[in-house]
Parts: C-alpha cells; structure tokens; sequence
C-alpha cells in the first residue's frame, strides 16, 4: 500500500514560519512521479497550493508563489513545503499527494485530483 504521512503543522502567528514533511513509502519509481501540495480551509474547497512535475520543476499557487517553497529528496522519498511569511489566509489543513503519471507543466489545480494523498497536517496562522 501507498502511504503518505505529512508532519510540521501548527500554529504560527502571522510572518512566521513552518516547514511541512510528507514521507512516501509503498511507492516505488520515487524520482519519476508528480508531488505536490494542497490545502483545504474549513469551509472551502480545496486549493492546490504547489507541485512537482515528473521532472522536478515546481508550480505555484498565485497566493504562494515567493512564500513557500516546494522540494523533494529523493534519498529519503520525502516532500518538503517551506512556509514563510504565513498569512492568516494560509490556515487549514495540508495535505501531500502523488501520482504515478508521467507529467510536465502541472499546474497547482492539479495536485488536489493526485491518485494518493496523505491525512494532512493543521496550519493555523493567528
């Protein structure tokens, strides 16, 4: 089974900083698939917030481009987001997602319709 599990949330107030984890396994062909990040406020529908393409290059969010920053390590089959300069609006819970496709240019809106997903993390931003 395909396992995602997201770790680094909490509350922050509004300027600071948080780094989210996501660790895979289950999931082999690490280096080839999409990831990415998506996040869902109470309420709301869910946003895609960044992704990794198949080959590596990064996609924002307008409302996060210059804020967060998406990376992977495929040593240790884990997915980072860097949060910095949270805003209120960045509260909600985040999720990591993959998907075993091959695809290039993925936009943000993509990252919520990924095979897998984890079970999120809480951000709340005071």
């Amino acid at each position: 089974d395909v396992q995602l599990v997201e770790s680094g949330g909490g509350s922050v107030q509004a300027g600071g900083s948080l780094t989210l984890s996501c660790t895979v396994s289950g999931y082999t062909l690490f280096s080839t698939y999409c990831m990415g990040w998506f996040r869902q406020a109470a309420g709301k529908e869910r946003e895609g917030v960044a992704g990794l393409d198949s080959d590596s290059s990064p996609t924002y969010a307008d409302s996060v481009r210059g804020r967060f920053t998406i990376s992977q390590d495929n040593d240790k089959k884990t997915l980072y987001l860097q949060m910095n300069n949270l805003q209120p609006e960045d509260t909600g819970v985040y999720y990591c997602a993959i998907d075993g496709r091959y695809m290039k240019d993925i936009q943000p809106q993509d990252v919520p319709r990924f095979a897998y997903r984890g079970q999120g993390t809480q951000v709340t931003v005071s």
